[in-house]
């Protein structure tokens, strides 16, 4: 179960930065926005795995605070990068239709 949810943390972390060079690197904005919604995803999945890791593997009451506090936070993260994702996808495949 350890090494299961720090393999989730690293490909999460991986993903993170890879959608952040990809956001540095496009010159589109629309695209733009839609590489930060696709890294912000990525951050909260990587706060849920770290929340959950904490959880999961507690050493005192800070841990399973600190993981309730990062589990909640990489849920609203992703959450909210899912709606963002969504409201920028259509206008992605326009803009790219576009060129």
């Amino acid at each position: 179960m350890t090494q299961s949810l720090l393999i989730l943390i690293v490909i999460s972390l991986a993903f993170f930065i890879y959608f952040k060079i990809k956001f540095w690197r496009t010159t589109a904005t629309i695209e733009k926005k839609w590489q930060q919604t696709r890294a912000n995803i990525a951050l909260g999945s990587f706060l849920i795995f770290f929340g959950l890791n904490l959880l999961v593997f507690p050493r005192s009451t800070v841990d399973i605070i600190i993981g309730i506090i990062f589990a909640l936070l990489g849920a609203a993260n992703a959450y909210f990068g899912l709606q963002n994702y969504k409201h920028f996808l259509p206008q992605v495949i326009e803009e790219r239709k576009a060129k």
